[in-house]
């Protein structure tokens, strides 16, 4: 198992170490402090005393935490590729599988495990694709397990879009490569069936004025955790992260955040948006950034705002920033949650506008700036149109 903090020197006979006493009882706090490790047996089950998993219904997620291999078939894949892409199959230690990533818990750890041959998705270098890469997933019911390798190569330019939808238990892993100069976006979008349970780890590297744009959009299953780890090692890289969900009555939607700003002049945009509405409908967002010592230069801001639109749901948002130097050229966050603004609804109502249209006005314009910044236009108007039918039921009920 392998930790970012140094072992201390052993001491003297007879003494007690008080900071060797705390570290043994008081459970890592920071983010880039949390241990990793290959081996799933290193982090056992989860308690939910830990500090990621303490807002999650470890329960509900029980099923993942088996190590054992599901049977195969129980998520359908369909690759919708332009011709330059390149797919392959990657066992364990074949290159870049495994180059950048490093399981921080246990559904990580046996998602990489129990899939023997990762695929990679590769666009070549120089090369700009005129259409998204479309890969979709659909469950059947079962365990399964997955890690995914997608890589830009250098100054190439590209969309992946995954999509899932049916129901599975699925552990997922995603390991993502942008090399030099390349501008890659990868969106994931979560419409599973409501008794899917779904926990992902995303990790990527961004190299030298490298840009990526990566947007997680959750509106389906029964418990969804997808967490994204964004590191711009190189300089002059950018890490543009997104996220849109709409929790209903029994769902859980969660994510958990981290930028680690690691080269200098390096750029990054932490933006989170979610509506709750109906009975124990549950969101967590946790977003971490780090700015390191080498970050000189940097420009840093993240953000969530929740939209609680019925009594009984629930929103929790934690931000946290960690500046490991001086030279910077600014860093913040923010975060929000709220009912409806009494003033806009206000201002629609005395224009003629009913309270329920006025209310859905509200609700679209608010999500819609996540929605506008994907890129895809069909992707954009689905969306759109989901959200209107998450409305509509919450109307109904």
């Amino acid at each position: 198992m392998t930790t970012a903090t140094q072992t201390p020197a052993a001491p003297a006979e007879g003494h007690i170490d008080p900071a060797a006493l705390v570290a043994s009882v008081v459970p890592v706090q920071t983010r880039s402090e949390r241990a990793t490790s290959f081996d799933p047996a290193d982090f056992g089950v989860p308690t939910g005393r830990e500090v990621n998993w303490k807002l999650t219904p470890i329960d509900r997620l029980a099923p993942l935490f088996v190590d054992e291999a599901g049977p195969t078939g129980v998520v359908g894949v369909d690759v919708q590729a332009p011709a330059a892409v390149e797919q392959l199959r990657l066992a364990a230690g074949d290159a870049p599988r495994g180059e950048h990533f490093r399981p921080e818990d246990v559904t990580a750890a046996l998602a990489w495990k129990h899939e023997t041959e990762a695929p990679l998705l590769r666009i070549p270098a120089n090369v700009e694709l005129d259409e998204p890469i479309v890969v979709r997933l659909t469950g059947t019911g079962g365990l399964a397990h997955a890690h995914v390798v997608i890589e830009a190569q250098a100054h190439s330019r590209g969309t992946v879009v995954l999509r899932h939808e049916g129901t599975a238990q699925h552990a997922q892993n995603v390991e993502i490569l942008v090399r030099d100069g390349a501008d890659l976006t990868v969106v994931s979008v979560q419409k599973w069936d409501d008794d899917a349970v779904h926990a992902a780890a995303h990790q990527a590297r961004v190299d030298r004025d490298a840009k990526l744009t990566h947007v997680v959009v959750s509106f389906g299953g029964g418990v969804v955790r997808v967490n994204p780890s964004v590191e711009l090692a190189g300089a002059g890289s950018e890490g543009r992260l997104y996220g849109l969900s709409f929790s209903d009555a029994g769902q859980h939607l969660e994510s958990q955040v981290y930028l680690h700003h690691k080269g200098p002049h390096t750029v990054g945009d932490v933006l989170y948006k979610g509506a709750l509405q109906g009975a124990s409908a549950r969101s967590v967002w946790i977003g971490d950034v780090l700015i390191g010592p080498d970050a000189t230069g940097t420009d840093s801001y993240e953000a969530n705002r929740n939209l609680v639109l019925t009594d009984g749901a629930r929103a929790d948002s934690i931000p946290n920033l960690e500046i490991e130097t001086g030279d910077i050229q600014g860093a913040g966050h923010a975060s929000a949650t709220g009912r409806f603004d009494d003033e806009q609804l206000f201002y629609l109502q005395a224009r003629g506008i009913a309270e329920d249209e006025a209310r859905r006005l509200v609700v679209l314009g608010f999500l819609s700036e996540i929605v506008q910044r994907i890129g895809i236009p069909e992707l954009e108007t689905e969306l759109t149109e989901a959200i209107e039918r998450e409305l509509a039921e919450g109307a109904a009920a």
